[in-house]
């Protein structure tokens, strides 16, 4: 090899381990980085053109790639729209709140928080995109047309009125016929408005008695809010204290209102005949016999304003709202790729899919090839720093020894100008 063809080569060998010297440090400078996949650089030998010549320079070349398959280690986080991928898969973002088919990236960077406009971003300024749901949370589409940016912003959770009235009491059967008791319970109208409702229930006879329900009324201002049509519900029981029959069926009692919400009709649940999960009559043990109430509850729901969100383990988000209510309203997919190594870097831990990848196969959580989205949790860097300071030390090494070869050559070089002087 000539001295030309030396120093070549050795030049070679300082640009590779510089390159690799660059890859150690920027994996070290990201030990800490969420979702971070370690930079590997690989080393061949540089064949020339012709290597039939004893003069012909060689030297060595490097590539750089990623360990995108390698799982980073789990961790808990306390912020509830944190999110990890336990197993294949990238959490599928946008950089813009459009989220077009064509911005869209991928990442397993899954520290999301609401942003002021109330849309769900990393910590790279990447915008988590997800499928809607109806009203029982179930997936609504799929595939890439399917997929919007998610945003928690304006989510109320509509007023819904009260079909049933649940009772649950204990009619005393020691009360004299005739004797009159009262209880109230609430109703919830079209609109959302709560009226209250007093319920008489009179003894009529030794196993009968009678409930009717008022008037509603404003529990504020105790003013009427609008009208009961007056059906009066019957109810016997038998000899063991046990309903034997509740007429007519079914004990629905109609209500107009006065602000204009709809009529409705609600259901009196008093109970199955023969059973003791609503009304029963037995003795009150008391020197003055009272009716005991166990339970009157209504299945009204007021309109709720949104109180806190989070994620739960599979990725479904949901919606806390003020009146109660939880409810799915997104899905969160994972996409897969048949390369994944052949994704290219677009920013930080951000990725582009590209033909040596494939496109994305996009599923829920743990459906295929796809990874488990777990809540709460952050995956961390692949970077094993012990592992990067030998790698560091094995290219000091190497860089030194070619920077000895550069050095050998100029003396030649030198000796070799002096002998021609």
């Amino acid at each position: 090899m000539s001295l030309s063809a030396s120093l070549s080569s050795a030049v070679s060998g300082l640009t590779a381990q510089s390159a690799a010297l660059s890859a150690i440090s920027e994996n070290i400078a990201n030990s800490s980085t969420t979702g971070y996949k370690t930079k590997e650089t690989s080393f061949e030998a540089l064949v020339s053109a012709s290597m039939k010549s004893s003069a012909a320079a060689g030297g060595v070349t490097t590539s750089l790639s990623r360990a995108m398959s390698v799982q980073g280690t789990i961790s808990t986080s306390a912020t509830s729209t944190n999110l990890a991928i336990n197993g294949s898969g990238y959490f599928i973002v946008a950089d813009s709140t459009t989220g077009q088919a064509s911005d869209l990236a991928y990442t397993r960077n899954g520290s999301f928080s609401t942003d002021a406009s109330g849309y769900l971003v990393n910590s790279e300024g990447y915008y988590l995109q997800g499928y809607p749901t109806d009203e029982d949370g179930n997936v609504i589409g799929g595939g890439v047309s399917g997929l919007e940016t998610i945003n928690l912003s304006n989510l109320t959770s509509p007023a819904e009125a009260t079909n049933t009235v649940s009772v649950a009491a204990n009619l005393p059967a020691d009360a004299e016929v005739g004797d009159v008791f009262t209880s109230t319970a609430s109703i919830v109208d079209s609109l959302g408005a709560t009226h209250i409702v007093d319920q008489t229930w009179t003894k009529t006879d030794a196993n009968t008695w009678t409930l009717s329900t008022g008037d509603p009324y404003s529990a504020a201002t105790g003013e009427t809010t609008g009208t009961a049509d007056g059906t009066t519900i019957t109810i016997t029981f038998d000899s063991s204290g046990l309903p034997a029959s509740i007429s007519p069926d079914p004990t629905e009692v109609g209500f107009t209102f006065t602000n204009g919400a709809a009529a409705a009709a609600v259901d009196m649940d008093l109970g199955d005949i023969g059973k003791s999960s609503g009304l029963t009559q037995y003795d009150s043990g008391a020197n003055e016999p009272g009716i005991t109430i166990s339970s009157i509850t209504d299945d009204g729901i007021v309109a709720g304003s949104l109180t806190s969100v989070a994620i739960n383990d599979g990725g479904q988000v949901e919606a806390t709202f003020s009146n109660g209510l939880t409810k799915v309203i997104y899905q969160v997919p994972v996409a897969t790729f048949a390369n994944s190594e052949g994704l290219t870097q677009i920013s930080g831990t951000t990725f582009k899919a590209t033909n040596l990848s494939g496109s994305a196969t996009i599923n829920l959580s743990g459906v295929g090839a796809s990874g488990s989205i777990v809540a709460s949790a952050l995956e961390g860097s692949t970077t094993d720093t012990a592992t990067e300071f030998n790698k560091m030390i094995v290219a000091q090494q190497a860089y030194s020894a070619a920077s000895q070869v550069v050095s050998s050559v100029k003396d030649m070089f030198d000796t070799l100008i002096s002998v021609v002087r």
